[in-house]
């Protein structure tokens, strides 16, 4: 049984469930690599210890990359309540949102 990997390793590595993605949004599919590449350096940039203003370039990325994603399912009609793209990206923008706000004090600038 094989494990389909998700955000930005399964993007650089042209998943299925990615390769779906895109085919449902309509965009070329070397656009996976260029997400894949902003996301895994985001979370780099995030988990390292000092870079305050790169960090927060991360979160804005990580944040502007959800909503955007969000917006595209909706264009293409990709919306309503069974609709698991948008939703788990909202939950996703949601989250990196939560984690910008509640971090502690010395990570801030």
């Amino acid at each position: 049984m094989s494990r389909q990997q998700s955000g930005g390793i399964g993007e650089l590595t042209h998943q299925w469930g990615t390769l779906d993605t895109v085919e449902i949004v309509k965009y070329p599919v070397y656009f996976l690599t260029i997400i894949g590449i902003w996301k895994v350096l985001g979370t780099i940039a995030i988990l390292v210890p000092r870079f305050p203003r790169l960090k927060e370039w991360a979160y804005a990325g990580i944040f502007f990359g959800m909503i955007g994603a969000v917006a595209s399912h909706a264009f293409v009609g990709d919306y309503g309540a069974y609709a698991y793209h948008i939703w788990s990206t909202l939950g996703h923008a949601i989250l990196a949102l939560a984690s910008w706000a509640l971090r502690p004090k010395s990570r801030k600038l």
